[in-house]
């Protein structure tokens, strides 16, 4: 695949994964994901505390709901919102003309070497996007140029897999008594951040303060029913079935469906997840 933005050699993989099937089934499914996050979503920006005169900068923006709800705070500023993604940044666009947010703006680019203009941004942020970086610290490196002198940097993170119902429940089901390794700590993931110590260590090594890191527990949504669930999630994690014959393969779905079947209730299908809230001032 041929891009023509600049993305650095440590972060091809994440570029093709991003930018091929399953950033388009994320762009599919853009409102069903924003869902699934609700509550943290609602818990994220809170802690953002967007002035109206801010300049945002989201990484990791996926289909835009971050920036658009960051403009709109900062109503006499404006956000700009990055991602590996063309897919999901087309979605991004498309949703800010329909819905009026004219100061949101949005770009494929690899925010780990994207020029962007040095101490151009009061604030940046990213909810689940900063956890896919190959190298993190050139990335927050080049995210703490960006933002001037006193700005902050926000971040929502996932705390250990451990602590995640959802993915702890997802994988055991479709594992099907294989011993599948966990998600990885040190390498890029959804889970890459979820060490404290380490966010300290990235953050202060880059140009930032001591952060701020809060923990945050809140149930994740993944569908108003049984079949629907399971449809969409079996869209989202079926290759965690690769390598089984067919009779693992069925124990594998008749699992999964069993365990969202044992998290419905009549406010839909919910799995505890936890988070931490990470808040750092640019030094």
């Amino acid at each position: 695949m041929t891009y023509s933005m600049r993305i650095d050699a440590s972060n091809a993989e994440q570029a093709r994964f991003w930018d091929g099937d399953e950033g388009g089934y994320w762009a599919e499914h853009a409102a069903r994901l924003d869902a699934a996050i609700a509550r943290h979503h609602r818990r994220f920006l809170e802690a953002a505390a967007i002035p109206a005169t801010a300049r945002v900068l989201d990484i990791g923006c996926g289909t835009g709901q971050t920036t658009r709800d960051a403009a709109r705070r900062a109503s006499a500023g404006s956000a700009l919102g990055v991602d590996l993604s063309s897919q999901m940044i087309e979605v991004a666009r498309r949703i800010a003309e329909r819905e009026g947010v004219t100061n949101a703006w949005f770009e494929q680019a690899d925010a780990q070497v994207h020029p962007f203009a040095q101490r151009s941004f009061d604030l940046a942020i990213s909810r689940t996007g900063a956890m896919f970086f190959g190298d993190p610290q050139t990335a927050f490196s080049n995210i703490a140029r960006a933002v001037r002198p006193g700005g902050r940097l926000v971040l929502l993170v996932w705390q250990p897999a451990t602590r995640n119902e959802w993915i702890i429940a997802f994988s055991t089901a479709l594992a099907v008594g294989r011993d599948l390794p966990p998600p990885p700590q040190d390498a890029p993931g959804p889970f890459s951040l979820s060490d404290p110590e380490r966010i300290r260590d990235l953050l202060t090594r880059t140009g930032f303060g001591e952060p701020r890191i809060a923990s945050v527990n809140e149930p994740m949504y993944f569908g108003s029913g049984v079949e629907d669930t399971y449809r969409f999630l079996l869209g989202l994690l079926g290759w965690m079935l690769e390598g089984l014959d067919d009779d693992g393969r069925a124990r594998g779905l008749d699992a999964l469906r069993a365990t969202i079947a044992a998290h419905h209730t009549e406010q839909g299908v919910n799995f505890d997840s936890a988070a931490w809230l990470v808040t750092a001032d640019r030094g």
